[in-house]
C-alpha cells in the first residue's frame, strides 16, 4: 500500500495497570485518524475499567474513580472502535503496550480486534532518533512540540501524531513509498539521525 493511500490512526490508551496478564484494564482512550497528512475524525472518551483504580496509578495519569463512574464500558464502544481501526495503519508510541490491552479488550467484550499494520513511534526513535531519552514527552518536547497534558490519551496521540509526520517526512525524502518500507523502517538503520535540532 503506498504511504499517499493509507489511513493513518494515531491511538493511546490509559490503564489500570502496566499489565493486563495482571488485571489491568483500558480506563481512557483517544485516537485521531488522518490521511496524506490531513485531519480525518478523532476519538476520545473515559472508559469504566470495572475495577478500582488505585491512587499510585491515578497520580500518573490524573484518571480518577469518580472521573470513570458513569463513563461507558469498552464494550459499549468495542464497535466504533472497530470501525475506526478496520483498513488502518494503527499507530501508538510503544504498541507492545496498547496493543495487548486492546487486544484483550476486544476479547472481554466478545469480538476480535481488527487486525491490521501497526507502526512503533518509539521503534522509529530508537532506530533513528538521537534524543535524550526516547520517552514520548521528551522526543515531542526536544521536536519542538507541546508535552502539556502528558499521560492523558488525547494529548499523547497528539503528540505521537506530531512525531509521526516529522518522522515520516525524512522517511519519504529517504525514498520510503509504502507503508511497506515504513514497517521496515522501525528496525532498519539507513544513516538517519534524527534529532531536536533546528
Amino acid at each position: 500500500m503506498y504511504i499517499r493511500e493509507a489511513k493513518f490512526v494515531c491511538l493511546d490508551t490509559e490503564t489500570t495497570g502496566l499489565s493486563f496478564d495482571k488485571g489491568g484494564r483500558v480506563c481512557e482512550i483517544a485516537l485521531l485518524t488522518s490521511k496524506e497528512g490531513k485531519r480525518v475524525n478523532s476519538y476520545t472518551t473515559l472508559i469504566n475499567p470495572e475495577m478500582y483504580i488505585s491512587p499510585e496509578v491515578t497520580a500518573i495519569h490524573g484518571i480518577t474513580n469518580e472521573m470513570v463512574a458513569l463513563a461507558p464500558h469498552f464494550k459499549d464502544i468495542a464497535l466504533t472502535l472497530a470501525d475506526y481501526l478496520e483498513s488502518s495503519v494503527l499507530i501508538c508510541h510503544n504498541v507492545a503496550f496498547d496493543v495487548p490491552f486492546l487486544e484483550q479488550e476486544f476479547a472481554n467484550a466478545g469480538l476480535k480486534m481488527p487486525q491490521i499494520i501497526t507502526l512503533d513511534t518509539l521503534k522509529f526513535a530508537r532506530t533513528h532518533g538521537c534524543f535524550s531519552r526516547n520517552r514520548l514527552g521528551i522526543i515531542a518536547e526536544e521536536l519542538g512540540f507541546s508535552a502539556q497534558g502528558w499521560h492523558r490519551a488525547m494529548a499523547d496521540t497528539v503528540m505521537a501524531e506530531k512525531i509521526f509526520y516529522h518522522f515520516l517526512k525524512y522517511f519519504i525524502k529517504a525514498g520510503a513509498q509504502t507503508v511497506e518500507d515504513l514497517v521496515e523502517l522501525q528496525t532498519k538503520k539507513i544513516g538517519l539521525k534524527i534529532t531536536g535540532e533546528r
